[in-house]
């Protein structure tokens, strides 16, 4: 009679075991982490990712003072637009025509960017063809700041050569001020975030703008 000794292969198949064990744990520990970080799981680095690249409720979302901005920027800039579109046929200054054409090349976008924004939020846009009284005709909007008077605007058309290079760059200094102060006030209290960006860039643009028309003028 012959006898089996299990003893004998019992290590080589715990080994087996162990090693099928082993492979196995592996095996859901990969399936684990594709599932993680698969598209749709918010626990993974991908959904995280996907997450911090959708806009914030505070970078969309507006408020009062963003819609004044707006409305109060877009005949700002118009008037703007008004007094640059005049330098080509009345500067003297070369100078003063490139600064007059920068200033328009940078403030119509902004226009139509502003006019966008009221749009979509269901807001009225500053018409064209506002008197320069300083109103933008909108209820509830006063005096904007900077803006030029009838007169000041009549004064600035009937000039030529160096005198509108003079007058030129007075009204603008004291324009683009007023429009800086209006950017600053939508950039601490306003909430959309793109309206605060375009007021930040209102600033840098236009603070450097008013140094070099101040240094035109010294040189004048």
């Amino acid at each position: 009679m012959t006898l089996r000794t299990p003893t004998l292969r019992t290590p080589a198949r715990r080994m087996v075991l162990a090693t099928v064990a082993v492979t196995g744990a592996l095996l859901l520990a990969a399936c684990g982490s594709d599932r993680d970080t698969g598209p749709g799981n918010d626990n993974g680095a991908h959904g995280v990712h996907g997450a911090s690249a959708s806009p914030s409720p505070s970078a969309t979302a507006h408020d009062a003072q963003d819609v004044s901005f707006a409305q109060g920027m877009i005949p700002h800039h118009r008037q703007a637009l008004e007094m640059a579109g005049l330098a080509a046929g009345r500067a003297a200054s070369a100078r003063v025509k490139d600064l007059a054409a920068r200033i328009e090349k940078a403030q119509d976008p902004e226009i139509r960017t502003m006019s966008g924004w009221l749009t979509s939020w269901g807001e009225d846009v500053p018409m064209a063809g506002m008197d320069h009284s300083g109103h933008s005709g909108m209820p509830g909007m006063g005096a904007m700041s900077g803006m030029m008077s009838e007169a000041d605007m009549t004064a600035l058309e009937k000039a030529t050569g160096k005198d509108f290079d003079t007058k030129f760059l007075s009204m603008m200094i004291d324009h683009h001020r007023g429009a800086v102060e209006m950017a600053t006030t939508e950039k601490e209290q306003g909430r959309y975030g793109p309206a605060k960006a375009l007021a930040d860039d209102i600033v840098t643009a236009q603070n450097a703008e008013i140094r070099e028309m101040k240094q035109l003028l010294g040189s004048r």
